[in-house]
């Protein structure tokens, strides 16, 4: 027997099973499979509509197939490097560094652009 190691998975990058998803599926498509049966056949004196219930069944089990292997396709865990520190800024200025007041910091005065909602000076043409 290989020896395994504590934390990587036993079968690299595919490390949940198919068997899972085979099993839904096929219990979906049963289902399916024998309410369309039942459904389709229009009351008890009728024969069983067996056609309608095989092409419910397949289209059940192909449709929850697909999106099973899409769900556990998007499912990737996040890097280790995420979980580390706390906040969302963790590389910003500490909370308690006030800034310079010797660097001069743009007023309003300071710019010569309109703001928002004020009129601009009317131009000799």
């Amino acid at each position: 027997m290989a020896k395994r190691q504590p934390g990587k998975p036993t079968q690299g990058r595919f490390r949940h099973g198919i068997k899972a998803p085979l099993v839904f599926s096929a219990v979906l498509a049963v289902v399916a499979g024998t309410a369309t049966s039942i459904f389709a056949t229009g009351g008890g004196s009728k024969v069983l509509r067996v056609d309608l219930g095989i092409t419910a069944a397949g289209i059940a089990f192909i449709t929850s197939l697909v999106i099973c292997a899409m769900l556990m396709m998007a499912e990737t865990p996040n890097a280790g490097h995420l979980s580390e520190g706390s906040g969302i800024n963790r590389s910003s200025a500490k909370p308690d560094r006030k800034p310079d007041a010797t660097q001069p910091t743009a007023g309003p005065e300071d710019d010569d652009e309109p703001r928002y909602g004020e009129r601009l000076p009317k131009q000799d043409t």
